[in-house]
């Protein structure tokens, strides 16, 4: 198993589906920035906080280089911006991002964007969930999560569900 380096939305949708467990059998250890962190405990309104202190597998790590942070930040946001810094610190092969122009960045700088639907994929290959449809439809009719048809029929052939 692997360490991988968290953003903020997959950490909080998996939350909301009561599966935070998965990441802990999928991943030695998570990673997570004090930007993450600070935006899981102070969520937006309608949200609940998600305080992965309270985690074993989890640790809050900052990144030490506030340079790339910075430059990051002229077009993600700080959570993004220092949770991509960090992947790229620990020479991490991917890292957990759900928004689209964090997940390109994170491709054009060599790291795997995996978001919380590969999660449930790889957690239902693994045993740890037995579907992944409900819990998808769950993301879009309760967090709002967009997942295209296109998508979600990929998603499930992928979770061998269609």
């Amino acid at each position: 198993m692997a360490i991988i380096v968290s953003d903020t939305s997959p950490i909080r949708a998996l939350a909301h589906l009561d599966l935070l467990a998965v990441l802990k059998g999928l991943f030695e250890q998570v990673l997570v920035p004090p930007a993450v962190d600070s935006e899981l405990l102070h969520p937006p309104v309608g949200l609940l906080p998600v305080d992965v202190r309270t985690l074993d597998f989890v640790l809050i790590q900052a990144p030490r280089n506030l340079e790339r942070v910075q430059k990051l930040l002229e077009t993600l946001d700080l959570g993004e911006s220092e949770a991509m810094a960090l992947a790229l610190e620990l020479g991490a092969l991917a890292i957990l991002i759900d928004e689209s122009a964090g997940r390109a960045m994170a491709k054009r700088l060599g790291l795997l964007p995996i978001g919380v639907l590969g999660i449930l994929v790889r957690a239902k290959q693994r045993g740890l969930i037995v579907t992944v449809a409900p819990h998808i439809d769950r993301l879009a009719r309760e967090l709002g999560f967009f997942i295209s048809g296109s998508l979600r029929v990929e998603i499930l052939r992928s979770a061998g569900e269609i």
